[in-house]
Order: structure tokens, then sequence, then C-alpha cells
């Protein structure tokens, strides 16, 4: 596709950041009773940005500010899809940020600068934009996660969440840094290049391997870097964690897929990496099923949850082939698309002065509303992998690609704890038919939310039933973009 202008495949890029830039500035001629033109902007923003994404899609790789960012196919996929997250949980949240006061345009501001810093991550075919799109993520994360500033539980999330946060990125950028070092380059493509023709295994690139997955495993809340996930989770406000448990997690599997599978996939540095990921993987199932099964609180326990699901993702990825990172990648977006449903649930049953936090808050939801009570029913049955689900599909193709792959005995403990793991999922639904409410109070979201809501779960069944679609779409957006 000839371009115009160089600068063409990071057009979403900057309208989003001039966007910004004006929602900030209107902001401050906008009350408190009038902040819905701020979140109609925001919703305008991401609307924009995809459909400019759309329309400058392509399917070859092609690269713009001196081979430091790149558009291809698996970036305008996962950039769309992050839009669609990100506008998705904004309807949301709306009311639950309105009834705590938290409906101001910071919150905004730093949805779309970490939705910003994301875009840059998936792009970026250079250390140095992956380090850069990471930490405008971090920072804006950070900042959301304290924005309840009179709640304590909330201060101390951000206070750990920072901490760690902080020690994860100092070990990416020592461990990049040790890269450059013994590689010379900090392009992307180039470090394969230098890794490939050395045909060594050289102690530096190992120690850097070290850090950069250790970094990488922090990001994404993997045992044994998953401290913060539950705390976090649980102390935000649940607007927040619903953003952080959603689009987020499909910026780290790009930084993965560049980092590791492009940067670091070479013959020498490939089955190191993969020792690593099937050990973070293993203790990530076991731990996050495991201890999911002690939570009272739903967000803790979909906290490790998410912990299990990372494990998940995880083997698709160390498979090494291009049908285990399709997989990744199915799995990832089946993930966000479920883990949206979840907590947009708990958004729908709070209110002003109540968090509809823990499984007892969800007793007897089917005679309270029988349709909402289907819908969580879908989406706790695909977190669980029961068929006609998604999940199921999601977990059938990332075991099909560990076997071919070789790796069956790690395909004999994903399916182990995945059955553990379902206990807690059936749990819930258990409380919601079976028990008699412990709330009665009435259910009236927004027309908006109850739509979006009706579509999310009904998407969890028809994605499952017929998921070729979609599931085409990963694994040829994996091939195109990238060169195995």
């Amino acid at each position: 596709m000839p371009y115009i202008t160089p600068l063409l495949p990071a057009y979403p890029e900057l309208f989003l950041l001039t966007m910004v830039c004006l929602i900030l500035v209107v902001d401050l001629f906008v009350s408190d009773d009038n902040r819905v033109v701020t979140y109609a902007l925001t919703q305008a923003a991401l609307a924009g940005a995809f459909a400019i994404t759309y329309m400058t899609s392509v399917v070859e790789p092609v690269y713009t500010f001196s081979g430091m960012f790149v558009d291809d196919l698996m970036s305008d996929v996962l950039k769309l899809i992050t839009y669609l997250g990100v506008m998705a949980m904004l309807v949301y949240s709306r009311a639950y940020l309105a009834a705590r006061g938290l409906f101001r345009g910071e919150y905004f501001v730093l949805v779309l600068f970490a939705t910003l810093g994301m875009m840059v991550m998936i792009s970026a075919s250079h250390l140095l934009t992956l380090y850069l799109g990471l930490e405008l993520l971090s920072l804006a994360l950070y900042s959301l996660v304290a924005l309840q500033r009179d709640s304590a539980t909330a201060t101390e999330a951000a206070m750990k969440y920072f901490i760690l946060g902080a020690l994860a990125s100092g070990m990416l950028l020592y461990g990049m840094s040790m890269l450059y070092g013994a590689t010379g380059t900090l392009g992307i493509a180039q470090l394969s290049d230098a890794i490939a023709s050395s045909g060594a295994r050289d102690v530096v690139l190992v120690f850097a391997l070290v850090f950069i997955v250790a970094g990488l495993g922090f990001k994404l809340g993997a045992v044994p870097f998953h401290m913060w996930v539950p705390d976090v989770y649980h102390g935000a406000p649940t607007a927040v964690t619903l953003f952080i448990g959603s689009a987020p997690k499909l910026a780290a599997f790009a930084f993965i897929m560049r980092l590791l599978v492009q940067g670091l996939g070479a013959e020498p540095l490939l089955a190191e990496w993969q020792q690593m990921l099937t050990l973070m993987a293993v203790l990530s199932l076991a731990i996050g099923n495991v201890t999911a099964i002690a939570q009272t609180n739903l967000k803790r326990m979909l906290a490790y949850s998410t912990i299990g699901h990372m494990g998940f993702l995880l083997l698709g990825i160390l498979s090494g082939d291009i049908i285990g990172y399709g997989a990744g990648m199915f799995y990832v977006v089946v993930y966000v698309l479920t883990n949206l449903g979840a907590f947009g649930m708990i958004l729908l049953l709070s209110r002003g002065g109540f968090e509809a936090e823990n499984l007892e808050d969800f007793k007897g939801l089917n005679q309270r509303n029988p349709w909402y009570a289907f819908i969580m029913l879908l989406l706790m049955f695909s977190m669980a992998g029961v068929p006609p689900t998604v999940g199921f599909y999601a977990k059938l193709s990332v075991l099909q690609a560990v076997i071919n792959a070789g790796y069956l005995w790690l395909a004999v403990v994903a399916v182990s704890f995945s059955l553990i793991g379902s206990f807690y999922y059936l749990r819930l639904v258990r409380l919601m038919y079976f028990d008699a409410p412990s709330d009665t109070a009435p259910i009236a979201p927004r027309s908006a939310v109850r739509l979006l809501m009706s579509a999310n779960g009904l998407a969890v069944l028809a994605f499952g039933i017929f998921p070729e679609s979609l599931m085409w779409l990963c694994n040829y957006s994996i091939q195109a973009s990238f060169s195995f």
C-alpha cells in the first residue's frame, strides 16, 4: 500500500494524542454537572482512533520513525480490539464513577494516556519504543489506582503497585541495556539477526533474558511475580480494576511477541525462555486456581483467576510455533471479552455506598433478574472452559498447540488445574441460582449498559459456537506480521 506520508502508520497515535490535549483544555471549562461532555469527547476520540486504524490497516508490515514503529496486521487487530474494550469499559463504569465522585476529567485523560501507551507498545519495533509505551501505560495505571484519594485500600494498592512496578520496569530496562551491550543494536529485527548470526549461547544474553522475562512476568501477573495482582484488583475502584484486567493484557501479549518471539526467538535463546515460561506457566496455573478457591471477595477471586489464565496464555507462547502464537492471541482476546463482562456485572450490581464485590452479593441473582444471572452464568462457564462457550475453544486451541509442540505433560497439568479452577466459577453459579437473595434492591442500569451487557454475554456464546472466524483472524494476523 503506497503511503502519502511516512507518518501515516502512526496516524491513530497522533490523533489520540491530539484529542487528549484537546480534552485536557475543554475539561477546564466544563462544570461537574456537565462532565458528560468530557465523557462524550473521550468516546469520540476512541471511535476516531478506531476509524483511522481501520482505514490505514495493512497486511504487510510498514515501518516509520526510522524503523522504531511498525504497522502490521497483528498491531491493527489488537488496536481495534483495544479501542472496543476501552469504550465498553467506559460505558460500564459511568454510573459507578458518578456515584463515587470519580466522574472527572482526570479519569478520562488518564484512561486515554494508558490507551496511547498500549498502542505504542503494540506497534513498537525498537527497545526504546517498547519501553516508552510500557512506562506511559504504567504511570497512567498507577494514578488511576490512587484516584479515589479518600480510600485507604486504594492508596495502599497504588503504593504497592507503584513500588513493584518500578522494580519490574527497572529489571526490564537493565535487561534491555544488557542486550544492547551484547548485540550493539536496539532494533528488534536487528536484535534477532545479531543473535542468530553469533550462534553462541552468550552468558550476557542469558542474563539479559532472565531480567527481561522477570519484568514481563510482573507485567502479566504471572507467578512468582504475581504479588501485586490480588491487592491491586481488590483495592482499586472497580471501574479501574475492570480497566487493568482487560485491555492492557492485549498490549502485554504484543510486548511478548515483539520482544521474546521476534527479538529473542533465535535458536540459541529460544530454548532458554521456553524453559522459563514453562516454569511460570505451571506455577501460575497451580497457585492461581488453587488460591482462588479460598476467596470470598469476587474481585480477589477474579484476580487469582487472572493469574491462572496468564498461565494458559504462556502455554500458547512457549509452544514456539505459529499455531501456538495464534492460539495465544485468540486466548487473550477471549480473556478480555469475558473479563469485561464479569467486572461489568459487578459494576452493574453496585450502587452509591454499596460495592457488589463479595460472592454473597450475588446470592439469588436469578430471582432478582434471570437475564443477568444467565449472562453471568455464560461468563463463568467461559472462564471455566465449559462448552459451548468461547472459553472452551480458547483453552482447547492452546492445549492442541502445546500437544503439537511435544509438551503432552504440560497439557495434562493444564487440564488438571482447569478442573480444579472450575469449582470456584461453579460456586458462584450455585449462589446465583440456588440461594435466597441477600440484597433485594432493584437492578436498573442505563439502557446502554443493559444493551452492552447482553451483547457481551451473547458474544461469549456466539464465538463459542462459531469460533472459526475469530481464530482465523488471529492466525492470519500472526502469519502476516512475522516471518518464521
